[in-house]
């Protein structure tokens, strides 16, 4: 690129049922390696070599060009093949009808006839029109044209494009963005199932683990293919990393060693000896780390100030848009030191009720209090709050009031450092925005953060950094995010929005998905196995205690039996020899055992202290 080898020496070969993960940092050539296996860029040295035939399908973050046609029609505009098949199928049949009989006419026929039927037959186009539906789009999405659509609608479009082809080779850059949480494990289910190699680049840990059986890893301007699942690459590189820094060290040892020798005995009885010396180190092939893959982010926020017990209290709220109500009677509270995941379908009203509580709009109706001593932190899905206008430096500023002095040092922690904090901000990426953002909440000081899909644009490095810093964080979070591995890591409880309400679960990702299993297999006629309750508790009768003791009682009691009950089913995970088959994992799994007890002690010292 520019004239700069942006990778070389690449080498792999892929099968057809192989799911290959593409790592790197960005910029590393990830997108530009897909678009060469598409065909939209030339290779400067090497070669690619397809299966004859074979059918190449690419999902980028490149918008549809006509946005005149109806979604049905840009869809089913990827099935070209599919519809010179069935063309060629019958013309080949009317060509039997009249008497060919030829070994050639039938091999042909044989071949076209396997190939639709391997696409779903005569019923292909229900098939594409399925792929749509699981996509998150309703029926009456089909015949609205494109130019109706937001971008990230066009965006799940596309993919369904790429997926409607019955493609040989499938090649999809992030295919999760803009794709709500049911939609990313439908399309989990259909890569895992699908008769194609897949080529694929995405940033969401979960995805890649259930979906990747191989990983190109681009670093350093080369590749490196390993054959295997993605936490077992993890791993293999962790452990290269390990050595290569032993490496590092001990090369550096002897360099030094060899530069002091030289140094002290360049002339004198030992001088041809020091020469020697010298030509070694001239020849010495340095171990070093690539620079561009060199900086990585991580940062831990502040300890906050200490906030009201109840951070965010809603009672009988109501959002909407439009004039269309998307939640209603809802009730929701965020207590200190609490991290709450809010999941749910797009659209459903996510963002409209954080934007309330965050205070950039009001509720439709209903009660919004804010506890004492609340400062609240907000980070919204696109980092609109940081503007279009001026540079990186002028912009965080802008927001933290910082020094010019002080507000470079703490982009400098943001991996935007010199010359880097004098871009304009309407030249960023997506990622570097996001970084901008985050660095801009880092300085705020807020014991409460509410942030919205936080881990947009961010590589997997960065994500897993944000990580970090939200579980050691002892203020209050509330998330908004499709980053599974994300929710599981942070979220101490899950607020689901069903049925155009809300719904609380007690602990993280994990223990919603058994929660929302057993609803499912009680829905189904299944045994009963209630881990959920509503988001508002009953009233307290007349003489009792307040309602709002009495509501904090029964919260406390449901909490408990909830942390029981994670209790014991970490327990039983840990009985497993494999939780403690390393150090890492040992000291991990420690913890968690002791933090799950720690938790059901302090929820009996909480009930005590609510019935006193």
């Amino acid at each position: 690129m520019a004239g700069e080898p942006l990778f070389r020496g690449v080498s792999l070969k892929l099968e057809r049922g192989q799911r290959l993960t593409l790592s790197g940092r960005n910029g590393s050539g990830k997108t530009t390696l897909l678009r060469m296996l598409a065909g939209e860029s030339s290779v400067d040295e090497g070669q690619i070599v397809f299966e004859k035939g074979a059918r190449v399908a690419l999902h980028d973050q490149r918008p549809p060009r006509e946005r005149a046609l109806s979604l049905r029609d840009y869809v089913l505009g990827g099935c070209a093949d599919l519809v010179a098949l069935e063309e060629e199928l019958g013309r080949l049949e009317r060509a039997m009808g009249e008497g060919a009989a030829d070994p050639a006419t039938l091999d042909s026929y044989s071949r076209a006839q396997a190939r639709l039927d391997h696409a779903g037959g005569y019923g292909w186009r229900e098939r594409a029109i399925g792929v749509v539906r699981g996509l998150g789009f309703v029926d009456d999405d089909l015949d609205r044209p494109l130019s109706t659509f937001s971008g990230g609608e066009l965006t799940r479009g596309s993919l369904a494009r790429a997926l409607a082809g019955d493609p040989d080779l499938l090649l999809l850059d992030e295919p999760t963005n803009h794709l709500d949480v049911e939609s990313i494990e439908w399309l989990e289910g259909t890569l895992q199932r699908i008769d194609a190699a897949v080529v694929l680049v995405a940033h969401d840990r979960w995805f890649l683990e259930a979906v990747g059986t191989a990983v190109l890893e681009l670093e350093g301007g080369r590749g490196r293919f390993f054959d295997g699942p993605w936490h077992a690459w993890r791993k293999e590189k962790a452990a290269r990393e390990l050595a290569l820094g032993r490496a590092i060290e001990r090369q550096e040892a002897e360099i030094a060693r060899l530069e002091r020798f030289v140094d002290r005995f360049r002339a004198g009885t030992r001088a041809r000896q020091a020469q020697s010396r010298a030509k070694k180190l001239a020849k010495t092939e340095r171990v070093a780390r690539d620079p561009r893959n060199g900086k990585s982010l991580g940062f831990a926020f502040k300890p906050p100030e200490r906030s009201g017990r109840v951070v965010l209290e809603v009672e009988h709220g109501e959002v909407g848009v439009a004039g269309r109500t998307l939640l209603r009677d809802f009730e929701l509270w965020l207590e200190r030191g609490e991290h709450i995941s809010l999941v749910g379908p797009n659209g459903t009203g996510k963002t409209t009720l954080i934007e309330a509580l965050a205070g950039n709009r009001e509720l439709d109706s209903g009660k919004l209090r804010r506890g004492h001593n609340a400062k609240i932190g907000y980070l919204s899905q696109h980092a609109e709050e940081l503007g279009t206008e001026g540079t990186v430096l002028e912009a965080t500023q802008r927001a933290t009031g910082l020094t010019p002095n002080n507000a470079r040092a703490l982009l400098g922690r943001f991996l935007f450092s010199g010359e880097e904090a004098e871009k304009p901000l309407v030249g960023l990426s997506g990622g570097e925005r996001r970084r901008v953002s985050l660095a801009v909440l880092y300085a705020s000081g807020a014991n409460v953060l509410i942030l919205d899909e936080p881990t947009n644009h961010l590589d997997v490095e960065s994500r897993e950094a944000l990580e970090d810093a939200l579980r050691a964080f002892e203020g209050s979070v509330l998330l908004i995010s499709h980053d599974r591995a994300l929710l599981d890591a942070v979220g101490t409880r899950t607020v689901a929005v069903e049925d155009g309400s809300l719904r609380s679960y007690e602990g993280g990702w994990t223990e919603y998905l058994r929660a929302r299993e057993a609803r499912r297999r009680t829905a189904d006629g299944g045994p009963r196995e209630p881990k959920d309750k509503p988001a508002r508790g009953p009233r307290p009768a007349a003489g009792g205690p307040s309602k709002n003791q009495a509501k904090r009682i029964e919260r406390i009691e449901t909490q408990i039996e909830a942390a029981e009950a994670a209790l014991s089913a970490l327990e039983e995970e840990l009985a497993d020899p494999s939780a403690w088959a390393s150090p890492s994992a040992t000291e991990r799994n420690s913890k968690r055992h002791a933090d799950a007890k720690a938790a059901v002690e302090a929820l009996y010292s909480q009930l005590e202290t609510a019935g006193a």
